[in-house]
């Protein structure tokens, strides 16, 4: 089956966004353009490192090229998004690679998200190779200050999650969680 490449150029939306309650929340990446929707699915930690890496090209532009490059060092206001992602969410794929460009030219960032697969070396990321072998992909182009809110906001959903133990930093559970640093032992109330 031939590669499916979802392009957005610029999007009119672009956000991380979830499913579920914590501790069993299912992350999203979410384009839309009119009423074309893609959304692919991601592991929080997919969400949380593109978040952050996102964060640092966006910062090592600015030290690089000043105010030319026309990144904003915080999030411009009317760019936050906290609405819910768009529904019926139909998953096109399970994100397995990352890549992020900077687009001089055109002072954008690209992000691409490929599907996960079985295939060693199928494709470069950011080729418009439409070979059969290359996985699908999600492919957008934002600029500077999208760029910002989409990182503030990942970031946002990631932070949401159930909150860590003080002693070992797992997540805490709703029912409680056994601490590696307590040898599992817990208090009993009083």
């Amino acid at each position: 089956m031939p590669r499916q490449l979802f392009v957005y150029d610029p999007p009119e939306r672009f956000v991380a966004g979830t499913v579920g309650e914590p501790g069993s929340r299912t992350f999203y990446l979410q384009a839309r353009s009119g009423s074309r929707v893609t959304s692919v699915a991601m592991e929080k930690e997919q969400v949380a490192l593109l978040a952050t890496r996102l964060g640092e090209l966006l910062d090592e532009i600015v030290r690089r090229t000043g105010p030319v490059a026309g990144i904003p060092e915080a999030v411009p206001a009317g760019l936050s998004d906290t609405a819910p992602l768009e529904q019926p969410i139909l998953e096109e794929f399970r994100v397995g690679s990352l890549a992020l460009a900077w687009d001089e030219a055109h002072a954008r960032i690209v992000i691409e998200a490929g599907a996960v697969t079985d295939v060693e070396d199928a494709a470069e990321p950011l080729s418009d190779d439409l070979f059969a072998e290359a996985p699908d992909a999600l492919r957008v182009y934002i600029t500077g200050g999208q760029a910002r809110a989409f990182a503030a906001r990942a970031g946002a959903v990631v932070a949401a999650g159930r909150p860590p133990c003080p002693l070992c930093g797992l997540p805490l559970d709703p029912e409680g969680h056994v601490c590696p640093r307590q040898n599992g032992y817990r208090r009993r109330a009083g």
